[in-house]
C-alpha cells in the first residue's frame, strides 16, 4: 500500500520516479494483482493519470483495462474507473482552456492520438460488443462512463463503430433503452449518443426510428417544455433531424404517425413576444428546420403534397402564418418562420389560396404578399430576410396560374386602385428604385409571375407606365430596355436582362413588341460585340441570350428583323462563334451551379446575388437550340420551315381526324345507348307477347269447351254430366283414368281366373256332399249344401258387379277418347277463325264463362265421386279376395269333413254287408243322380 500512497501523492523518500515508470509499474500492478481491492486502487490511479499522461496510459494500459472489462464484471466501481480511464484517452474533449499561445500542431497532435487509440480499441470489434453489453448494467459508474466512451468512440471513428454496433444482435435497442432511463444524465448523454450514432447512416436511421423513437423523443420535448425547454429540447430535435433528413422512409413513418400534427403546439406564441431567451430561440430554429426537412423541395413530390395537406388539415400552416404576422418576433425567427410557410405552400394550390387570404394585423388590413414585399424592396431590412421574403413569393406563384393572374392583374390599368398599395406597384417601384438589390429581387420576382404562362405574359404588355409630366406613359417593356440602356449596376442590369429573357420566351408577340423598338437590337449587338471586362462577361452572355431569343421565338412578322437579316445581322456585326462563345459565359459563372443546385436563394453577400434557380433551368433549355439556330442556313431554315409546315399540316389532318373519330365515338356511344333502349323495350314486347298467347290459349280453351257445352244441351242429364265430366277433364286426367281402367281391366282378370277356380272347387264340393249324403249324415250334408249355395250366390252376385263395371269401363274409354279426339289442336287457319270469332263473342260470353266455370267445379266434384267409387271397388276387391280365402278354408274344412265321412260311409257299409244288408254300389248311386238332374232340368 506503500506504493499506492505514493503514487497518490504521499511523501516520498528517495528520487521520484517519472511518469512512464510509474504508469508501467501500475500496469503490473493491475496484470498481476490478485486481489480486486489492489486492481481497484492501480486503476484508480491510471484514471488520475489518464488525462496528464494520455500517451502513456493509452500506450501501455489499454489492454490491462479492456481486461479489466473482460474479467471483473461483478465489480461496478472497478468498471467505473476502466471506463473512464478509456474516455479519457480516447476523447479529443479538453475540459482545461488552453493557452493562446499553444501551437496548433499540439492540437492536431492530440486529435490524432485519440484517432490511433480509437482505432487500436476497435482492432477487436468484441469490444464494442462487449462495451453494449455493460450499458445493459442499470448501475450509474458503469453505465453512464460507458455512454460517454461509446460516444467519443463514434465522434471519432463514426463509420466503423456503426457497422459493428448494426451487425450486433439488439445493438440499437440496447442503445434506445438509454432513453427511457430515470436519471436525467444518463437519458441526455444517451441523446447525445443516438445523435452521433445517427449520423449519415439511413439503415440506423431507420431502426432507431422503428424503436419507437420519435414517441419518446416528443414525449421529453413535451416534458421538458417544448420551445421554452432547456438543451435537452435542443438534443432532441438534433436527434430528429439527423432522423429525417434525406430519409424518406422515416418521414413517411412520421406522417403516418401522425406525428406532424403534434408538432402544432410548439409554435404557439403569445402578443408579447419581447424578451426571447437564446435557448428558446435556438428550440424554434430547429422546430422550424424541422417542418421544412418534411416539405423540402429535394423530396419526392408525392411525399411533400402530402405532408403540405396534412400541415394545412392540422393547423400547423394557419400556426406558422400567425408567427409570421405577429409582432415582437425576433429577426432570424421571422426570417426562418418565412422560409417554412414558403415551402409548406410551394406548389400546393389549397396552401397558396389560404396564404393569399392572410392578412396582417394592421388598419385596414393588407394581404400578408403586400406586407412581406414591402420588406423586400425596402432596403433597409436585413439581407438575409428579404431573401426570404423572395423565396416566399416565388413558392407562393410556383405552379400557380391563378395566383399569377392576381399578381399581374394589380398592374393593367383596369384593376389599379390609387387608395392602396398593390404587389404590382411595390414591384415597379422596387424595379426601378435607385437600389440595386431591390431592382434584382423585383425583377425575379415579376420573371416568376410570369413563367410558364403565356396568358400572363401577354397581359403583361399592357402595363403602361407615366414617366413624368407631359409626356406620353410608355410600356413596361419599354421601360426595362430604357433603363438597360442607361448603363446602371450589374446587378440591375443581370435582373432586367433575366425578366426580359423570362418574358418573351415562347412568346412570339412579345418578341414582336421587343423588336418594334428601333434601338434595342443595336445595343445587344453593341454589347455583344466589346470586349469589355470580367464583370461584363455576365451580361455579355444574357444579352446574347437575349437575342438569341429574339431569333428562336421569331415570327417573321417584322420585315426588317426576321429570323434570317438578324442570324446575318449576327454574322457580320458579332460573329457566329463569338456568338456562342459570348452566350457561353453564363453557364460558366461560378455563382451559376450555385444557384442551380436548389430553389432557394442562399446567398453569402448581396453583391453575389445574381443568379435565380428557374432562370437557370431556362438557360438549360435554351442555349442549345440557340446555337443550332444561329448555325442553320437559310436553306436549311426553309427546309425546317417546310417541314414544320408540313408537320402543322399533318397535325391539322391528325387533329380533325381526331375530332372526327370524337364524333364517331360519341355517335357510336348514342347508337349503342339506343340499341340497348331497343333492345330492352324488344324483350318487354316479346313477354307482352308471350302473355298474351298465354291468354289466347286459355281463351282458346274456354271457347271449346263453351261449344261443347252449348252443342249438347238437349242430351239427357246423365250423358250431360257423365259427357261433361270427360270432356272437361285434362288430358293429364284422361291418361290417368286410362292408367286406372288398365288397372281395373287386370284386376278384373285377376278375379275371373280365381272364380273359375272356385267354380270348379264348388263342383268338386257339390259331387263329394252328394256322394256323402247318408241317413245319418243327412242333416249335417243339408246345411252343408245350403251354405254352399249362399256361397254359390254371393259369387253370381260378385260376377253381376264385375260385369257391370266393364260396361263402365267400355264407355269412359269411348268418351275418353271422344274428348281427346274433340280437344285437338285446330289447323291455323280454323285457329285464326276461331281466335277472331273468339275475340268478336268474348263480351258476350263473359257471363257464359263464369257458368262454366261453376259446371266444370260440379265436374270436378263428380270426378272426385267417380275416384271414390274406385277406391270403394278397390275396396270391395280386397274384402272379396279375403272372401275367398275364407272360402278355401271352408272347403278345406268341407274336404276333411267328406274324407271322414267317406270313411265312415265306407266302415258301414262294410258293416252291413258283414250283418247281410244289401248295399248300392257307387255306380247305381251316380246313375240314379244322372236321372233325378234330368228330371229336375225337364220340370224347368
Amino acid at each position: 500500500m506503500n506504493f499506492f500512497r505514493g503514487v497518490m501523492g504521499g511523501q516520498a523518500t528517495g528520487p521520484q520516479p517519472s511518469g512512464a515508470e510509474t504508469i508501467q509499474k501500475l500496469c503490473d500492478r493491475v496484470a498481476s494483482s490478485t486481489l480486486l481491492e489492489d486492481r481497484r486502487d492501480a486503476v484508480r490511479a491510471l484514471k488520475s493519470l489518464s488525462k496528464k499522461y494520455r500517451m502513456e496510459v493509452g500506450t501501455q494500459a489499454m489492454d490491462n483495462l479492456i481486461n479489466i472489462l473482460q474479467t471483473d464484471r461483478s465489480d461496478s466501481e472497478i468498471l467505473g474507473y476502466a471506463l473512464d480511464t478509456l474516455y479519457n484517452i480516447i476523447s479529443n474533449d479538453e475540459e482545461e482552456e488552453q493557452d493562446e499561445s499553444e501551437d496548433e500542431n499540439a492540437q492536431k497532435q492530440a486529435d490524432d492520438l485519440g484517432t490511433l487509440f480509437t482505432e487500436k480499441f476497435l482492432q477487436d470489434s468484441e469490444n464494442i460488443t462487449l462495451l453494449l453489453t455493460l450499458l445493459e448494467e442499470f448501475d450509474f459508474h458503469v453505465r453512464w462512463p460507458g455512454v460517454k466512451l461509446l460516444t467519443a468512440l463514434l465522434k471519432t471513428q463514426g463509420v466503423q463503430v456503426q457497422g459493428i454496433i448494426l451487425v450486433s444482435p439488439m445493438g440499437v435497442s440496447r442503445l434506445m433503452d438509454l432513453l427511457a432511463d430515470s436519471r436525467e444524465v444518463i437519458r441526455n448523454d444517451g441523446l447525445l449518443l443516438l445523435q452521433q450514432l445517427t449520423k449519415g447512416n439511413a439503415a440506423i436511421q431507420k431502426i432507431v426510428a422503428f424503436e419507437n423513437a420519435f414517441e419518446r423523443l416528443l414525449d421529453i420535448i413535451t416534458e421538458e417544455g417544448s420551445s421554452d425547454g432547456g438543451i435537452v429540447v435542443e438534443d432532441c430535435l438534433l436527434l430528429l433531424l439527423n432522423l429525417l433528413k434525406n430519409n424518406s422512409s422515416n418521414q413517411n413513418f412520421f406522417k403516418e404517425g401522425s406525428y406532424i400534427q403534434r408538432m402544432k403546439p410548439w409554435f404557439e406564441v403569445g402578443d408579447d413576444n419581447s424578451g426571447w431567451s437564446a435557448q428558446k430561440v435556438t428550440n424554434l430554429h430547429l422546430m422550424l428546420q424541422l417542418v421544412r426537412v418534411m416539405v423540402s423541395p429535394v423530396n419526392s413530390p408525392g411525399a411533400t403534397a402530402s405532408c403540405q395537406k396534412c400541415m394545412y388539415q392540422c393547423g400547423l400552416l394557419q400556426q406558422l402564418c400567425t408567427i409570421l404576422m405577429a409582432t415582437g418576433v425576433p429577426a432570424d425567427i421571422l426570417t426562418e418562420t418565412i422560409n417554412t410557410v414558403s415551402e409548406v405552400i410551394r406548389g400546393s394550390q389549397v396552401n397558396q389560396d389560404y396564404f393569399a387570404s392572410v392578412n396582417a394585423p394592421s388598419n385596414p388590413p393588407r394581404p400578408a404578399i403586400v406586407v412581406l414585399l414591402m420588406s423586400m424592396v425596402n432596403e433597409r431590412q436585413p439581407f438575409v430576410l428579404r431573401c426570404a421574403v423572395l423565396y416566399c413569393f416565388q413558392c407562393f406563384l410556383y405552379k400557380n396560374q391563378k395566383g399569377q393572374g392576381e399578381i399581374v392583374a394589380t398592374l393593367l390599368p383596369s384593376t389599379i386602385d390609387a387608395n392602396s398599395i398593390s404587389a404590382g406597384q411595390l414591384l415597379c417601384g422596387g424595379l426601378f428604385s435607385a437600389d440595386s438589390l431591390s431592382n434584382w429581387c423585383a425583377a425575379v420576382a415579376l420573371a416568376h409571375a410570369l413563367q410558364d404562362n403565356l396568358t400572363q405574359k401577354e397581359q403583361l404588355l399592357r402595363v403602361q407606365l407615366a414617366t413624368s409630366l407631359g409626356k406620353p406613359p410608355v410600356s413596361l417593356l419599354q421601360q426595362c430596355t430604357n433603363i438597360l440602356s442607361q448603363g446602371s449596376k450589374v446587378q440591375t442590369r443581370v435582373g432586367l436582362l433575366m425578366l426580359l429573357c423570362t418574358w418573351i420566351s415562347n412568346c412570339p408577340i412579345a418578341v414582336t413588341h421587343f423588336l418594334h423598338n428601333q434601338d434595342n437590337v443595336p445595343f445587344l449587338t453593341a454589347q455583344i460585340s466589346e470586349n469589355l471586362g470580367e464583370d461584363e462577361r455576365l451580361v455579355q452572355g444574357l444579352c446574347a441570350l437575349l437575342l438569341g431569343i429574339c431569333i428562336f421565338y421569331n415570327d417573321n412578322s417584322l420585315e426588317n428583323y426576321t429570323k434570317e437579316k438578324l442570324k446575318q445581322l449576327i454574322e457580320k456585326r458579332i460573329g457566329k462563334e463569338n456568338f456562342v462563345e459570348k452566350l457561353g459565359f453564363i453557364t460558366k459563372h461560378e455563382l451559376y451551379s450555385r444557384a442551380a443546385l436548389k430553389p432557394q436563394p442562399v446567398f453569402p453577400s448581396p453583391e453575389q446575388m445574381l443568379f435565380d434557380h428557374e432562370f437557370t433551368r431556362l438557360v438549360k433549355d435554351l442555349e442549345g437550340l440557340i446555337t443550332k439556330a444561329v448555325h442553320k442556313s437559310s436553306e436549311e431554315e426553309k427546309k425546317e420551315e417546310e417541314v414544320k409546315k408540313t408537320l402543322e399540316q399533318h397535325d391539322n389532318i391528325i387533329t380533325q381526324y381526331k375530332e372526327l373519330i370524337r364524333e364517331q365515338d360519341t355517335q357510336i356511344q348514342e347508337l349503342k345507348e339506343k340499341v340497348t333502349s331497343m333492345t330492352n323495350q324488344t324483350e318487354q314486347l316479346q313477354a307482352t307477347i308471350s302473355q298474351q298467347q298465354s291468354q289466347i290459349q286459355q281463351h282458346k280453351d274456354q271457347y271449346n269447351i263453351l261449344k261443347l257445352k252449348l252443342g249438347k244441351e238437349n242430351q239427357s242429364q246423365s250423358n250431360n254430366q257423365g259427357e261433361s265430366q270427360v270432356n272437361g277433364l285434362q288430358t293429364e286426367e284422361l291418361s290417368q283414368l286410362r292408367e286406372e281402367l288398365e288397372e281395373l281391366r287386370r284386376q278384373q282378370i285377376v278375379l275371373q281366373t280365381q272364380l273359375g277356380e272356385k267354380d270348379a272347387l264348388i263342383d268338386s264340393l257339390k259331387s263329394a256332399a252328394q256322394t256323402a249324403e247318408a241317413p245319418a249324415g243327412g242333416s249335417d250334408n243339408s246345411e252343408l249344401l245350403q251354405e254352399l249355395e249362399a256361397l254359390k250366390k254371393q259369387v253370381q252376385t260378385h260376377l253381376a258387379e264385375i260385369g257391370h263395371l266393364k260396361t263402365e269401363r267400355q264407355e269412359l274409354l269411348s268418351r275418353a277418347e271422344s274428348a281427346s279426339s274433340d280437344t285437338a289442336p285446330p289447323s291455323d287457319s280454323s285457329s285464326d277463325a276461331a281466335k277472331a270469332e273468339l275475340e268478336s263473342r268474348l263480351a258476350a260470353q263473359t257471363s257464359e264463362m263464369e257458368s262454366l266455370k261453376e259446371s266444370r267445379s260440379e265436374l270436378e266434384k263428380q270426378l272426385a265421386s267417380a275416384t271414390s267409387t274406385v277406391a270403394i271397388l278397390q275396396t270391395e276387391k280386397s274384402k272379396l279376395q279375403t272372401e275367398v280365402q275364407e272360402s278355401k278354408k271352408e272347403q278345406d274344412d268341407l274336404l276333411m269333413l267328406l274324407a271322414d265321412q267317406d270313411q265312415k260311409i265306407h266302415s258301414l257299409k262294410q258293416k252291413l254287408k258283414d250283418l247281410g244288408e244289401t248295399v248300392e254300389d257307387e255306380d247305381d248311386i251316380d246313375a240314379r243322380d244322372q236321372t233325378s238332374d234330368e228330371e229336375d232340368e225337364d220340370e224347368d
